[in-house]
């Protein structure tokens, strides 16, 4: 087995009972499963990337190439303004930089449900 492969648990024939509708959209018969955290074991050693974006800001490359140790870049968020926390570019959630022993974190404050 490669190393990308998923070890996938059979399908159960009870999962994949469906009905088709009068409109010819097809809809799930039957009570919908109860997920736990268990049921998520294959992903969990999957790699992600995970962002915190204090800000933006628009430069010209001759300043950049400019900028020293001890200058100041300004943002485009306020002191305070909750920050933009993505999974794979995606947003997934907004917060708050917190220090913790002499390092930065981010609580999360505000989940973002994906519209899809």
């Amino acid at each position: 087995m490669a190393d990308n492969d998923l070890n996938l648990p059979p399908l159960n024939p009870a999962d994949l009972s469906f009905d088709h509708n009068n409109d010819g959209s097809v809809a799930r018969s039957g009570p919908v499963p109860v997920k736990t955290a268990e049921d998520l074991e294959q992903v969990f050693d999957v790699p992600v990337t995970v962002s915190a974006v204090l800000g933006s800001s628009r430069i010209a490359v001759g300043d950049l190439l400019r900028i020293t140790p001890g200058a100041v870049l300004e943002l485009d968020r306020r002191v305070g303004e909750a920050i933009d926390i993505f999974v794979n570019e995606r947003l997934v959630a907004r917060g708050e930089v917190v220090v913790v022993e002499e390092r930065l974190g981010v609580t999360m404050t505000e989940i973002i449900k994906a519209d899809r």
